[in-house]
């Protein structure tokens, strides 16, 4: 072949844009290693700050003054940088998770002097720890018996067209997650789901919506619905049947919004006259195992609406389903979430380490001026702050600015109401979200910002404003 300059032209053209294209490719990644070495440095620079108020007090012991204001910057430091990196989830360039930023986080402050030892060990809320773990043993238990894959059969069968199916889904997960704690509900729900609708030949994209939405509105109508409720009731000591009370309706009547704005905005889905189609696979069922855990949540439930301490029946019954010959304790062990009792554990350290070195009476008084006496204001403020850095660090940043209201126990309902309510504004905005989205992912169903986003958005603001006016009236 014979060089010409046009053919020494078109070769250099195209070697110019194979360059561009690994040039293109290339940028990303060195973003990322630039973003991760920043962030590197960050973490680094925090450590030794925390490090350095440690040893100020030994090493300059004359100067006091200097030693408090290393101490409370180090505090301030330690916590904004912890509720930073639990908002976004990780920290760029390490591999580690919201567990393990919140025990960081917490050692850092013991180590800066912002809480000494002891006072941490105070500052983890054993209640809250407790009936987190015997909730989880107990849905352990009825997952591992076949239950929530019966009531998946059971459902399937008479629910003949997709929008009944759609009502029960939403219905379903709304009410186990009211009692169950709704994170293990939508763990166990959601793959159950997907293998429903894609063996029916539907869109799985509007059921799984209603599980993970579904399942923190219903969350909202008691203690024992989600985390951050079950810490409001640790801290308030508001009586169960006293919580659902004020708080179900209005998970009530958000189910049915779950359901309208799901149906209209997925309306192709659900406007032809299809019947559903769908065959049930087989379940193994371990009727022994199943009738035992609904037994025990049946009396856990009775014992909450008595008047007994949640964390007391929870863990009593919890680990009497251990006594057992049905199942090892190894598989029911690796049921529970240990990661999620670690990060509550840090975040207790880490507000506590910040009250003690931040808030005086002055700041306390001064952010007493934003009203969050009126429950339009409190609403507000728990659900912008719970869309920031997730519902469970923002009930724990809020409650030093509780104890001083007047009106405890409303505010506390007004807190749990809006914190939970939020979590469905974008797809960020729960725990229960992202294990629907992660599960949806695993079967090759991807669950876009915006497909949850043009739902979420509308329910979130509906619901709130029927929450708020609900508990202020």
């Amino acid at each position: 072949m014979i060089e010409t300059p046009a053919v020494r032209a078109s070769v250099a053209l195209r070697e110019n844009a194979a360059g561009d294209d690994r040039a293109e490719a290339k940028t990303p990644r060195r973003c990322k290693r630039s973003v991760g070495s920043l962030s590197i440095l960050a973490v680094a620079v925090v450590v030794l700050l925390a490090l350095a108020a440690g040893l100020a007090r030994r090493l300059l012991p004359a100067v006091s003054v200097l030693d408090g204001d290393l101490r409370r910057g180090a505090a301030g430091v330690i916590f904004a940088t912890s509720y930073l990196a639990l908002a976004v989830g990780r920290v760029p360039g390490l591999r580690i998770d919201r567990a393990g930023i919140a025990l960081v986080g917490a050692a850092l402050m013991v180590a800066s002097g912002a809480l000494p030892l002891d006072e941490a060990y105070k500052a983890v809320h054993l209640d809250t720890i407790t009936l987190l773990l015997g909730m989880m043993i107990v849905v352990a238990n009825l997952r591992l018996s076949g239950f929530f894959a019966a009531v998946n059969a059971w459902v399937v069968r008479r629910a003949h067209h997709p929008f009944l199916l759609l009502v029960a889904i939403s219905a379903v997960s709304g009410v186990f997650s009211a009692f169950l704690v709704n994170d293990a509900i939508c763990l166990v729900l959601a793959p159950l789901v997907l293998e429903l609708t894609v063996a029916a030949g539907r869109k799985p994209l509007p059921y799984l919506l209603a599980v993970a939405m579904a399942s923190n509105i219903g969350s909202t109508a008691t203690i024992t619905g989600n985390p951050q409720n079950i810490m409001i009731g640790s801290f308030s000591h508001i009586p169960y049947a006293q919580f659902a009370r004020a708080l179900a309706p209005i998970a009530l009547v958000g189910l049915g919004l779950t359901v309208a704005l799901i149906g209209l905005v997925h309306r192709d889905e659900f406007a032809s006259g299809d019947k559903l189609e769908a065959t049930t696979p087989r379940i193994r069922f371990n009727h022994v195992l199943a009738w035992r855990a609904l037994l025990a949540t049946a009396m856990m439930v009775g014992l909450f609406f008595a008047g007994q301490s949640p964390a007391k029946a929870a863990i009593i019954l919890g680990s009497l389903l251990l006594l057992t010959r049905r199942v090892k304790s190894a598989r029911i062990y690796a049921e529970i979430d240990w990661t999620l009792l670690l990060m509550f554990a840090g975040l207790f350290i880490i507000v506590a380490g910040t009250k003690h070195a931040l808030l005086t009476k002055d700041v306390i008084a001064a952010v007493g001026q934003l009203h969050l006496d009126q429950t339009p204001v409190l609403s507000a403020v728990t659900a912008v702050l719970s869309n920031l850095v997730s519902n469970v660090p923002a009930v724990l940043v809020i409650r030093p600015f509780v104890e001083p209201l007047k009106n405890h126990d409303t505010a506390w309902l007004v807190i749990a109401m809006a914190s939970t309510l939020a979590g469905n504004f974008t797809i960020l905005g729960s725990i229960a979200n992202l294990i629907v989205v992660q599960k949806a992912a695993g079967h090759g169903i991807t669950i876009t910002f915006w497909d949850y986003f043009k739902v979420g958005a509308p329910l979130t603001l509906l619901t709130l404003l029927i929450g708020t006016l609900w508990l202020w009236h």
